[in-house]
């Protein structure tokens, strides 16, 4: 049976095995390692590389964290018990090319007690400008991995990454969304705690394999100053989401999580140009055109 100590330790590992991958994909930049401990209980690695070949900024954030509940959590999870664990490996990548998409993975766990505990997480692809084969290749890599573990799964979790990465005062998605979940139990899935696990895992090997084929897609292509203020544009749509809708930064901010860490998902630069309008049949109108729910990618 697994614990959450094996748990935390088996995500350190996946971080450790992330962060040298994309030193290798960027061949320049370096992550920095700041260890830091929370205030109520644990702590965790945040390690960021900036200012890379191709990598602009990106965190690959490790935690491990226990302690009180606060009330505000407790209500919307409707549970009296206030002892918690949780751990997790958050990953954000905003590339410095207009052609290189935004990636976001999580794996987490969290637990009260031995009957409440669960496994939530996911990964996602925003890129600046959608091209199909892309969005094809990553969503077939992301059924692959579903349908190790479980038949339903990439049906099921597909269609969750649509609605949650869903910029609603926009009325459009985040990007080509990937696969989202929360709250895997054996009692939803029919899988045991350790087969959830070894699912999650696999996400989490499976992340820099799938963003380094992306990356060289299109590292090396030639783009111009109006690619590049279309990408700080989208950068801002991705703010907008991160500030607005996301739980993971919810959840951190309402338990006394680290600011500097939450927030690394945010990208050095971003724009919001008043009213801006694209050009009919032009490449940004055409991304705007698939940023919609339920586009069977796979």
């Amino acid at each position: 049976m697994i614990d959450k100590e094996r748990i935390a330790e088996v995500y350190r590992h996946i971080q450790d095995e992330i962060c040298t991958a994309l030193e290798a994909l960027d061949g320049k930049a370096r992550f920095e390692q700041e260890v830091w401990e929370r205030d109520g209980g644990g702590g965790g690695r945040t390690r960021i590389i900036q200012n890379g070949t191709i990598l602009e900024k990106g965190g690959v954030n490790f935690s491990a964290v226990h302690g009180k509940l606060p009330e505000v959590i407790k209500k919307s999870l409707g549970v009296d018990e206030d002892d918690f664990f949780a751990t997790g490996v958050s990953i954000v990548i905003h590339p410095n090319h207009p052609h290189v998409p935004i990636i976001h993975m999580n794996i987490r766990y969290f637990e009260l007690n031995e009957q409440i505990r669960w496994f939530g997480g996911g990964i996602d692809l925003t890129p600046h400008y959608i091209v199909e084969e892309d969005a094809r290749y990553f969503h077939a890599q992301l059924k692959a991995v579903c349908d190790r573990h479980h038949p339903d799964f990439y049906r099921d979790f597909k269609a969750w990454a649509d609605d949650y990465f869903f910029i609603k005062h926009r009325n459009e998605t985040r990007g080509i969304g990937g696969v989202f979940y929360d709250k895997l139990t054996p009692l939803k899935t029919g899988l045991t705690y350790q087969q959830i696990f070894d699912f999650s895992c696999d996400l989490g090997h499976n992340f820099a394999p799938i963003y380094t084929e992306l990356v060289n897609r299109h590292r090396h292509r030639d783009f111009s100053s109006e690619e590049k203020e279309w990408q700080l544009l989208r950068r801002g749509r991705y703010v907008e989401f991160n500030l607005v809708y996301d739980a993971g930064t919810k959840f951190g901010l309402e338990t006394n999580g680290r600011v500097e860490s939450i927030l690394m998902s945010l990208p050095n630069q971003a724009s919001w140009l008043y009213d801006f309008k694209t050009k009919p049949d032009s490449n940004e109108q055409h991304t705007l055109d698939l940023l919609r729910k339920g586009i069977d990618w796979a």
